[in-house]
C-alpha cells in the first residue's frame, strides 16, 4: 500500500498573462525528485493570455470557435468533442474563478505546457518531477464531475494489467486504471473549486515517475479514438446521422451475426445470396427503414420492392 502526501498551498496569488508557470510551482511547493505537481488548467489559460470578455455572444461563440463536433445539444447545453480532441461540456469554455464577464478557454496545447514546465523545473532546480494539467467533466452514465487530466508529462497515462492475474487467479484482460485521472482527481480533493489553490503535490509515487527528457505519451494517448467509441453521439443525433448518412460517428461495421440479428429484430425475412442478402420488403417505406437501420450497422441496402439488397460496405 502506497502512502500519498497531497499538498495545496493556499495564497499562491493571481495568475496573469505571461506568468511563470515552472517559477509558481517552485515558489509554492518545496517539490523533491519523485513528486507529481498538479496545475488546473485554469491558470495555464490565465498565463497563456486565453481569457477575453464574455460579451454579448461571446461565450457562445467561444464554444463554437472550440468545436470540432457537435455530440449532443439539449436546448443552451452543447456537448462537444474540441479542437484537443476531448468531449466536453461547452467545449471546456468556463467563466468560473474568473472577473464577472470574463470567459477561458483551454489551453492552447496542455501537453506541451507540462511539459515546458517539467523541463524547466529540472533546469532550475534539478529535480525529477512529473507534471499534470487537470480540468473538470463531467462523465457519461454519472452525475456530477470530477478532474482529468489534460496534459501530462513525466509520467506513463495508463497502467494495462492485461496477462496478470488477481489474488483469485483470474486472467485480467482488459483492466487498465487511468492513472493521470486518478492523480488530477485525488489532486481536486485537496484544492478545492473554491480555495484558490491551483497547485497541488502529490508525494509518495516516486517510482511512476519517468527520467527527465522521457516525458511519455502525455494526456493524448487517454482520448479514445472515434472509430472505438461505442457512445460518440448523443441519442437524437444518432438517429439523424443514421438518416443522413453519416457514417464516421458509427465506427466499424457490425459483422455477418449481428445484421442477421438486427434484421430478425426488424421482422424481415431474409436469404443469402452470393456475398450479400436478400431482405423480403414489401413495400417502399419499410424498405427505406431498412436502408437506415443497416446504414448504422455499416453495411449498404440497395432499396428494391419487393426487395433489398444488403451488402458490407
Amino acid at each position: 500500500m502506497t502512502d500519498l502526501e497531497l499538498f495545496a498551498p493556499a495564497s499562491v496569488g493571481e495568475v496573469v498573462a505571461g506568468t511563470d508557470l515552472a517559477a509558481l510551482a517552485l515558489d509554492h511547493l518545496d517539490l523533491l525528485d519523485g513528486d507529481i505537481v498538479v496545475i488546473t488548467s485554469k491558470i495555464v489559460s490565465k498565463a497563456e493570455g486565453r481569457v477575453r470578455a464574455a460579451g454579448p455572444a461571446g461565450r457562445d461563440e467561444a464554444i463554437t470557435e472550440e468545436t470540432v463536433r457537435v455530440v449532443a445539444a439539449r436546448g443552451p447545453v452543447r456537448i462537444v468533442e474540441n479542437r484537443l480532441g476531448l468531449t466536453m461540456a461547452a467545449a471546456g469554455v468556463d467563466a468560473s474563478n474568473l472577473p464577472v464577464g470574463t470567459i477561458a478557454t483551454l489551453p492552447t496545447d496542455p501537453d506541451a505546457t507540462a511539459r515546458a514546465v517539467r523541463t524547466a523545473i529540472a533546469d532550475r532546480a534539478g529535480v525529477d518531477v512529473a507534471v499534470v494539467v487537470s480540468d473538470t467533466a463531467g462523465r457519461a452514465w454519472r452525475l456530477g464531475q470530477t478532474d482529468i487530466a489534460i496534459g501530462l508529462a513525466g509520467l506513463a497515462p495508463l497502467e494495462s494489467f492485461a496477462g496478470a492475474q488477481d489474488t483469485y487467479g483470474n486472467d485480467l484482460a482488459v483492466t487498465e486504471p487511468a492513472i493521470a485521472d486518478e492523480l488530477a482527481g485525488a489532486a481536486e480533493l485537496a484544492s478545492g473549486k473554491l480555495g484558490a489553490r491551483p497547485l497541488v503535490r502529490i508525494r509518495g509515487l516516486a517510482e511512476r515517475i519517468l527520467p527527465v527528457g522521457e516525458h511519455g505519451p502525455g494526456a493524448q494517448a487517454i482520448i479514445r479514438p472515434r472509430e472505438l467509441d461505442l457512445f460518440s453521439l448523443g441519442t437524437r443525433e444518432a438517429v439523424v446521422a443514421a438518416v443522413v448518412g453519416d457514417r464516421e460517428a458509427f465506427g466499424a461495421p457490425a459483422g455477418a451475426d449481428e445484421m442477421l440479428a438486427l434484421l430478425d429484430r426488424l421482422g424481415l425475412t431474409w436469404s443469402r445470396v452470393s456475398a450479400h442478402l436478400l431482405v423480403d420488403t414489401p413495400d417502399a417505406a419499410v424498405a427505406e427503414r431498412c436502408a437506415i437501420a443497416v446504414h448504422a450497422y455499416g453495411w449498404q441496402a440497395d432499396p428494391g420492392v419487393p426487395h433489398t439488397r444488403i451488402r458490407p460496405q
